[in-house]
């Protein structure tokens, strides 16, 4: 007999444990760090998660920094936006 894991996904393995919302969080957050992103240097989607904050593009070998669980977050977007516009 074969489990089906379209809803819990990567938490089945936790079981009937920790609630519903805790396992749909858990979900969420290994789907989005396992995903594949944009680079920011070369454009091409082949960005994948290495470290906690690291992130490398397996095409350009570009190695930069970023949040836990995807390469750019808000608060990130909004620092740029405030160096920028200083600069100018």
């Amino acid at each position: 007999m074969t489990t089906k894991t379209k809803k819990v996904g990567s938490s089945r393995r936790l079981g009937a444990r920790y609630g519903v919302s805790v396992r749909k969080r858990l979900a969420q957050a290994e789907f989005q760090s396992k995903s594949l992103y944009e680079c920011p240097r070369c454009g091409q989607r082949k960005v994948q998660r290495i470290s906690v904050g690291l992130w490398v593009c397996s095409k350009c070998e570009h190695t930069f920094a970023g949040g836990a669980y995807v390469p750019s977050t808000k608060l990130g977007e909004m620092a740029k936006r405030a160096v920028r516009g200083v600069q100018e």
